[in-house]
């Protein structure tokens, strides 16, 4: 069994054993990690054997996007529930977990979307360029690999989906909660489906590189306030960029 298939079987596990966890689900259990710190991005590998691959792997996420290369890239096929399920605040984040049959459709393969969770600022950047906010879909394919849909969020009129996640968001970390019915994934996209794809890693411990990504290209407008709102919970709650170690980014339209 080659590596990439290990790892990707050990991500199947964590999420079949807890698939409602925060974006801490993927990282190594019995093991405090942070944005700071001691524990903060810097020691991330090593928290355990698991995680060693958050200094060692050469595909980590994220990147400053630079100088993609147009390409005939398969349309993004989203059919996403108009509502979550729960909310949660996971100590690192907070997470919307999405009820079974949401899924994308990216060429012939399916990947069903398990949650989505928010980062500030923004993880990835563009030509240098960071955003206040940062959405991340993520998605899971049959096999393991993961597919993660990445939307830019920048400062302007107020989102309304945004807007009920800030104002029912659990303000202390504790198990997840119904979430607000008026809560639609639907929300956080642009109009133009356009995305930056590259091959990468979860941006959490373990940091495992099975991840495809996709970065849409056109951000969306939150208001500062709601951004603030957020910030009073998780001021700071983005990995560092990573190097693309000559990665390949395309880009579709």
């Amino acid at each position: 069994m080659d590596l990439n298939r290990r790892r990707a079987l050990k991500v199947m596990a964590v999420l079949a054993a807890c698939p409602l966890c925060g974006s801490g689900a993927f990282a190594a259990e019995g093991h405090q990690w942070s944005y700071e710190g001691a524990g903060g991005p810097d020691h991330w590998g090593d928290l355990d054997a698991a995680s060693k691959v958050c200094a060692s792997g050469s595909q980590q996420s994220p990147i400053d996007v630079e100088r993609p290369i147009e390409a005939d890239l398969p349309d993004l096929k989203i059919q996403w529930a108009k509502s979550a399920d729960t909310i949660v605040n996971n100590g690192h984040t907070i997470q919307l977990n999405v009820a079974p049959g949401s899924t994308l459709m990216l060429g012939d393969d399916e990947y069903k979307l398990v949650q989505f969770h928010f980062h500030r600022p923004s993880e990835h950047l563009v030509d240098g360029k960071r955003f206040p906010m940062e959405v991340h879909f993520v998605h899971q394919h049959s096999s393991g690999r993961l597919a993660v849909v990445g939307v830019l969020m920048s400062a302007g009129k107020e989102n309304p989906a945004f807007n009920k996640v800030v104002a029912t968001m659990p303000d202390k970390e504790g198990p997840a909660v119904k979430a607000d019915p008026a809560i639609d994934p639907n929300g956080f996209l642009p109009d133009d489906l356009d995305y930056y794809r590259y091959n990468g890693s979860l941006t959490t411990p373990p940091c495992a590189e099975t991840v495809a990504w996709l970065l849409l290209t056109d951000p969306i407008e939150v208001s500062e306030a709601d951004v603030a709102r957020f910030a009073k919970l998780y001021a700071m709650n983005a990995r560092p960029v990573q190097k693309d170690n000559r990665r390949f980014v395309l880009k579709s339209g």
